[in-house]
């Protein structure tokens, strides 16, 4: 359960029974303590550590911490823009190994049909010399039967007729007779021959030269997609080059940026040791003051009583809200002990709400989180705690507490160091 702020109210009599037995302080206390803090601010005024000083540091060290995370994602945006572009290079690589890959089958293909071209071409002229020589042994076989069909006409038969009849027999006129059907059988035969054997010559150079045709047009495709390729290549070249400056320029950038990140996080490093440092400095400062309050106040043991106002309970509850809601309820009754025992000290306002909202000392007041707790109200178990302490459960003698750092002695709890 929250109680909201208006839990307290002034009919209510809550704290008329429950006053809190105090140490009285008399005069002579009062003026001792006067003395004592006025020599204490001339001794320690040069060196003295406030809270409001931890604040600024701890405020500064935010605000490096924002630029860092402002510097990184401008990091990893240069990052993410590094990996595409390489990954974009990877691509157009891969393209290109393709087409190199593709223009050496061209370049092979190209090459094997220039020699198939070359060899063809080697068979033509080959044909085109059987061909001629197949003419010119035809036209030669020709001249010699024209000769002799000339000769035969020129003369008539008388040769042939000779021929038989100077025969000495029938068998020898037979012979001769067949003989002569023979050399004109083998005239016709021959020049049917060179005639068929020029025919199919043709035929094959016709068929050569067909060839011919098919294989330049093939190879003027290859040609063709030779410069396509060379086309691509120049394309996939460029796109490269223009990447692998994106990727030089990309990394000039990174460079820069990653430099800003370390020179960012050099500074929170030396900030952090100037408040670890700070922190450190104040604990001593307020345990050396703690010492001589305690001194001081040994020497006077009068009492004194202190009746809680209307509000103490809810600005007290707040207070342990913000300092220990995730600590043990231990150290819940810790913290509101020091509250009081500080309200109880001659070296600090007596009453609740002047020592939580004294300047320097709470950083949840300076930050603005106790106003917040005060609007959204108080959860029951630190209500409960500071209703314990204001009915006198004060577990401790300490005034001052803080998150636990080396160097400080005192007691712990949870996370705080009481002192």
């Amino acid at each position: 359960m929250v109680l909201e702020r208006n839990f307290l109210r002034a009919d209510t009599g809550i704290f008329q029974q429950n006053e809190v037995p105090m140490k009285k302080i008399p005069l002579k206390r009062i003026f001792a303590a006067a003395a004592l803090v006025c020599c204490l601010t001339v001794t320690t005024a040069y060196a003295d550590v406030t809270q409001e000083d931890i604040d600024n540091a701890k405020n500064q060290i935010n605000n490096l911490k924002n630029q860092q995370k402002d510097a990184q994602d401008a990091v990893d945006d240069i990052n993410g823009k590094k990996g595409q572009l390489e990954s974009d290079l990877n691509n157009l690589n891969g393209q290109m190994t393709n087409i190199v890959s593709s223009m050496n089958a061209l370049e092979s293909q190209i090459n094997d049909k220039k020699k198939e071209l070359s060899d063809l071409e080697d068979e033509i002229d080959q044909t085109q010399d059987n061909l001629e020589a197949a003419k010119q042994q035809s036209a030669s076989q020709y001249e010699d039967m024209k000769i002799r069909i000339r000769y035969m006409y020129e003369n008539g038969n008388t040769p042939m007729l000779e021929m038989l009849l100077s025969a000495s027999s029938f068998s020898d006129f037979l012979n001769r007779t067949e003989y002569i059907s023979e050399i004109n059988s083998y005239d016709r035969q021959k020049l049917e021959e060179f005639i068929q054997v020029q025919e199919q010559i043709a035929a094959e150079e016709a068929s050569l030269e067909e060839q011919k045709k098919d294989l330049e047009s093939e190879q003027q495709e290859l040609l063709a997609m030779q410069d396509d390729m060379k086309v691509k290549q120049n394309s996939v070249n460029s796109l490269i080059s223009s990447t692998q400056a994106n990727i030089s320029q990309t990394n000039s950038e990174l460079s820069s940026a990653q430099g800003k990140v370390n020179d960012i996080n050099s500074q929170i490093a030396r900030m952090e040791e100037l408040e670890k440092q700070l922190e450190i400095q104040k604990a001593k400062e307020d345990a050396a003051r703690m010492a001589e309050i305690k001194r001081q106040e040994a020497e006077n043991n009068g009492e004194f009583s202190y009746v809680p106002s209307d509000s103490d309970l809810y600005l007290l509850g707040a207070i342990i809200q913000c300092e220990a809601d995730g600590e043990p309820y231990e150290g819940k009754l810790a913290v509101g002990s020091v509250v009081m025992n500080r309200v109880r000290s001659s070296y600090f306002p007596n009453t609740v709400s002047g020592v939580i909202y004294q300047s320097g000392q709470f950083s949840p007041v300076a930050s603005g989180r106790y106003a917040l707790r005060l609007e959204q109200g108080v959860n029951n178990t630190c209500m409960q705690a500071a209703q314990e302490v204001l009915n006198g459960n004060i577990t401790n003698s300490c005034l001052y507490f803080r998150t636990v750092i080396d160097g400080l002695e005192g007691t712990i709890i949870g996370h705080h160091i009481f002192y």
